[in-house]
């Protein structure tokens, strides 16, 4: 089965993460996420998160550290992806970027506090795996949803390296 390949990076530090509020049009409008997005032709996983952090927030990551790698699985009616029943997404964290982050056509970047974090207008998986993140951890899992906001199974688990 083919699967789509696109990247997530979060920025944070110790006491906050840097999410952005989505201003697309459709289902994932309103919903807070970290920046990324799919790779352009040619590009490296590596490039592309870099590219949509600066695309999305005006930023560039300085210290990007590959934290997990989580594949989605959608029944076909739910799927938000162009028709690819599977997403495989490459998360990142970032502790110092380069620049200010601003509003942009895609996102509106907000501070939030780890303990403020507004799960219940995110995708419903992160609640799972972001912890871990924050937290320095490297994790995969695997995630079967309905729709973009119901888990219907899931797999997740720590590993040492990616």
């Amino acid at each position: 089965m083919e699967k789509k390949i696109m990247t997530l990076c979060c920025v944070h530090n110790k006491n906050q993460i840097l999410l952005g509020e989505i201003k697309k049009h459709g289902v994932l409008n309103g919903r807070y996420n970290g920046f990324g997005g799919k790779l352009e032709v040619g590009e490296s996983i590596e490039e592309a998160a870099i590219r949509e952090v600066q695309e999305e927030a005006e930023i560039t990551p300085l210290d990007m550290k590959k934290r997990g790698v989580i594949t989605f699985e959608f029944e076909e009616e739910g799927n938000p992806f162009e028709g690819n029943p599977m997403v495989e997404v490459h998360l990142f964290s970032a502790n110092k970027f380069s620049g200010e982050p601003k509003e942009t056509a895609e996102m509106r970047p907000q501070w939030f506090l780890h303990n403020e974090i507004p799960f219940d207008k995110m995708w419903p998986d992160d609640v799972y795996w972001m912890p871990l993140m924050l937290a320095g951890k490297n994790f995969e899992g695997k995630f079967f949803l309905k729709d973009p906001k119901t888990i219907t199974k899931y797999e997740l688990e720590e590993v040492n390296n990616l």
